[in-house]
């Protein structure tokens, strides 16, 4: 999966509130529009784009559809996110000395 679609499918709360509730477990794709004022579709239209992030996974039994949590697929945006702060810190603490030294002058 790519990082692009990794972010995009964390950016909508409704879609991370559904990934809070996968940390705890499978659940039927029912189960989890319970809680949100969507309809069926709309909750379904979430979850695609969780699976196009590679966040969760679909497994059919019978009629139902179970997902569950692919924690991997934060990895990538975490390592992602890590890198552009130690980035960020590197160069903040350079300007840092610069106006320190310019501040001592």
């Amino acid at each position: 999966m790519s990082l692009d679609a990794t972010l995009t499918a964390l950016a909508d709360p409704t879609r991370r509130a559904i990934l809070a509730r996968l940390a705890l477990g499978e659940a039927r794709v029912t189960e989890l529009a319970r809680p949100f004022d969507l309809s069926l579709n709309a909750v379904s239209k979430h979850i695609r784009m969780l699976e196009r992030g590679g966040l969760v996974r679909r497994r059919r039994a019978g009629r139902e559809h179970i997902l569950a949590l692919e924690p991997a697929a934060l990895d990538a945006p975490a390592d992602w996110i890590a890198a552009q702060k130690s980035a960020w810190s590197a160069r903040l603490s350079k300007l840092d000395d610069i106006l320190r030294e310019e501040d001592a002058r």
